[in-house]
């Protein structure tokens, strides 16, 4: 499957979860950020580019789903998109444990955007508690470490299964 498939199936899961936990949950967009984990998993390929291009318009995405405050969430994923392309490229990261951390700091990072953003740009500003930062950081990195690992075996069985129908295809 391709790249562009693989993150259009990502953006359009990320939307669902999203909805579909935002109406079942008032407190879910608070504590989980579904557009941040797909951002994130897509700039794991190291493409500075792609994931700045991605983050922005992923987090455009998130601002109007949102409502509010438009481009914030566009800043600060474009940040996370391309700071996360930069890492990769400088680090392996291989293990789904590596994964929990980059998504984890990259919540915490955005986080911190968005909290400057709004001391900046609006006259009364309003921060959000430390606590649901934390908690956020948390589950999203739990959460992009499960969707890595998933993805990770789903991809190992898949070559397998491929293996061994071409091996077992035999012209004589």
């Amino acid at each position: 499957m391709s790249g562009a498939v693989k993150l259009l199936l990502g953006i359009a899961a990320g939307l669902l979860v999203h909805l579909v936990g935002a109406h079942l949950f008032p407190d879910f967009p608070r504590l989980v950020d579904v557009f941040l984990i797909v951002v994130a998993l897509h700039a794991l390929s190291g493409n500075s580019l792609s994931g700045l291009l991605v983050g922005m318009a992923v987090g455009l995405l998130h601002d109007t789903l949102t409502g509010g405050r438009y481009g914030f969430y566009g800043f600060a994923d474009t940040i996370i998109g391309y700071g996360t392309a930069r890492l990769a490229q400088r680090l392996v990261i291989q293990r789904a444990t590596g994964v929990f951390v980059v998504v984890g700091l990259a919540s915490v990072l955005q986080q911190v955007v968005l909290v400057g953003l709004t001391f900046l740009l609006l006259p009364d500003p309003g921060f959000p508690l430390p606590l649901w930062a934390g908690a956020k950081a948390v589950t999203c990195g739990l959460l992009g470490m499960m969707i890595y690992a998933a993805a990770g075996s789903f991809g190992r069985n898949y070559e397998s299964r491929r293996r061994s129908r071409m091996s077992r295809l035999r012209l004589e």
